[in-house]
C-alpha cells in the first residue's frame, strides 16, 4: 500500500498462549465453548507504543474464518494511524500483511478448512457484488474505505469489510483494522477476506503477498500496464516501490529509474532491477525537471510510493506530456489536497491510483503465492529485519529510521 521497509515480525505460537486473560475478539456461534486466549498488540491513541495486551478470541460466526497469525509484516499504512495521518477509533488492533493458518471455521465456508494455510485479504472479494464481477475493479466500492473500523459490522458482513468486534472486560470497544488485524496470535475474517494457498510456502516469506510486493508488483503489471521497451520512475524505494521495481523488469521496461532521499537503498535497487538510481538531493532543481531531461521528455509511467503530495505532482510532472501515465501507490495523507497545472493533464498525461495492485486477491494472492514457488520473483530482498512479533514497537521504529 505504500512505500516501507519491511519487517517480519513472527514469533512463538504454542498451547501457552490459552493460559492468558483479557481483551476479548468476538467471532461467531459455531465452537462457542472454543474461546481462545492469546495476546495481541494493541495500540490506545495517537503517536503511543502498541501494547501488548491479554485477549480472547471468540470463534467464528457463520461465513467467518479463525486464523492462526504466523508471520505478520509492518506496513506504512499501519504507521499512518500511529501518528494520526489515518484517523482510526481507539483503541485498535492494526495489521494486514500476514500469513498464517486456519484454527476453525463457522458454518458455511466452503474455500478453506482447518489446517489450510491461508493470506487474510484486508481487500475482500465476495466473488457476488457488480464491483467484484467487473473486469477493472479490485476492490468493493463504496465499502472500501481505509477507515473501515468505523463502519456498521452487520452491514458490511456480506461485503467481508468487518468480521466480528473486540471489546474489553469493561466493555469498551476495541476496533477492527481492514477486517483483518493481524498484530495478534489469532484473529477473526470473513470467508471472503481469506485466501487459501499452497501448503509448502513459507509464511514468513509470502505474508508480503497481503499488501506489499502485491501492491507494488500490481501497480506495474495491472494498474499501469507497463510496455516492454519503456522507460519507468519510481519515487520511494521501500518494500513496495522495490516491488514496483520487479513488476517493471517483468513487463520489460528498458530503463527503470529509482528515486529517493536515502541513497543507501540504490544497490538493493539495482539488484531488483532499476537501470538508474537518483537522489533529489544532489540536484539543484526540481527533480521532475532532472528525470525530464533525462529522459529526453519524460517518462511513459511513473510511480509516486511515499504517501506525500509534493511527490505525487512531481512524479505526475516527469510523465511525458503526450501519453505519460504517473500513478499513485503511497498512501495520500489525510485531509490534504494536491494542487498542480492542469496544463499537465490537458497535454495528454494520464493520472492513476492503485489500492493492492488492482488485483482481486482471492483470484490472485494463490497465483503470485505460486509464482514465487516456482521462483519467478523473489521476497527475500524485501526482508530487512526478523523480530519476534513482540518487539513490535522496535519493529516500527526500524520502519520509520529506513535501516536496511
Amino acid at each position: 500500500m505504500t512505500s516501507k521497509e519491511e519487517q517480519q515480525l513472527w514469533g512463538q505460537r504454542g498451547p501457552s498462549a490459552l493460559d492468558t486473560l483479557g481483551l476479548s475478539l468476538q467471532g461467531g456461534n459455531l465452537f462457542e465453548s472454543l474461546v481462545i486466549k492469546c495476546k495481541a498488540a494493541v495500540l490506545w491513541e495517537v503517536n503511543k507504543p502498541f501494547s501488548i495486551e491479554e485477549v480472547e478470541v471468540a470463534p467464528p460466526k457463520e461465513h467467518e474464518v479463525r486464523i492462526k497469525i504466523m508471520a505478520t509484516g509492518i506496513c506504512r499504512s499501519d504507521d499512518h494511524v500511529i501518528t494520526g495521518a489515518l484517523v482510526e477509533p481507539f483503541p485498535i488492533i492494526l495489521g494486514h500483511e500476514a500469513a498464517g493458518v486456519v484454527e476453525s471455521v463457522g458454518q458455511g465456508v466452503t474455500s478453506v478448512k482447518p489446517g489450510d494455510k491461508v493470506v487474510p485479504l484486508f481487500v475482500p472479494q465476495c466473488g457476488e457484488c457488480k464491483n467484484c464481477l467487473s473486469i477493472f475493479l479490485d476492490y468493493l466500492q463504496p465499502q472500501f474505505d481505509l477507515t473501515l473500523s468505523k463502519t456498521d459490522y452487520k452491514q458490511q458482513i456480506s461485503h467481508a469489510i468487518i468480521s466480528g468486534h473486540v471489546s474489553n472486560s469493561l466493555g469498551k470497544a476495541v476496533h477492527h483494522f481492514l477486517g483483518t488485524s493481524t498484530f495478534t496470535e489469532y484473529t477473526v475474517v470473513h470467508e471472503s477476506a481469506v485466501a487459501k494457498i499452497d501448503s509448502a510456502a513459507p509464511l514468513e516469506k509470502v505474508c508480503l503477498i497481503g499488501c506489499g510486493f502485491s501492491t507494488g508488483y500490481g501497480a506495474a503489471l495491472q494498474t499501469a500496464k507497463v510496455e516492454p521497451g519503456s522507460t519507468c520512475a519510481v519515487f520511494g524505494l521501500g518494500g513496495v516501490g522495490l516491488s514496483v521495481i520487479m513488476g517493471c523488469k517483468v513487463a520489460g521496461a528498458a530503463r527503470i529509474i529509482a528515486v529517493d532521499i536515502n541513497s543507501n537503498k540504490f544497490a538493493k535497487a539495482k539488484e531488483l532491477g532499476a537501470t538508474d538510481c537518483i537522489n533529489p538531493k544532489d540536484f539543484d532543481k526540481p527533480i521532475h525537471e532532472v528525470l525530464t531531461e533525462m529522459t529526453g521528455g519524460g517518462v511513459d509511467y511513473s510511480f509516486e510510493v511515499i504517501g506525500r503530495t509534493d511527490t505525487m505532482t512531481a512524479a505526475f510532472a516527469c510523465c511525458h506530456y503526450n501519453y505519460g501515465v504517473s500513478v499513485i501507490v503511497g498512501v495520500p495523507p489525510a485531509a490534504q489536497n494536491i494542487t498542480f497545472d492542469p496544463m499537465l493533464l490537458f497535454t495528454g498525461r494520464s493520472w492513476k491510483g492503485s489500492v493492492f495492485g488492482g488485483w482481486k486477491g482471492k483470484d490472485a494472492v494463490p497465483k503470485l503465492v505460486d509464482d514465487y514457488m516456482k521462483k519467478k520473483f523473489v521476497l527475500d530482498p524485501l526482508i530487512t529485519h526478523t523480530l519476534p512479533w513482540t518487539k513490535i514497537n522496535e519493529g516500527f521504529d526500524l520502519l520509520r529510521t529506513g535501516k536496511r
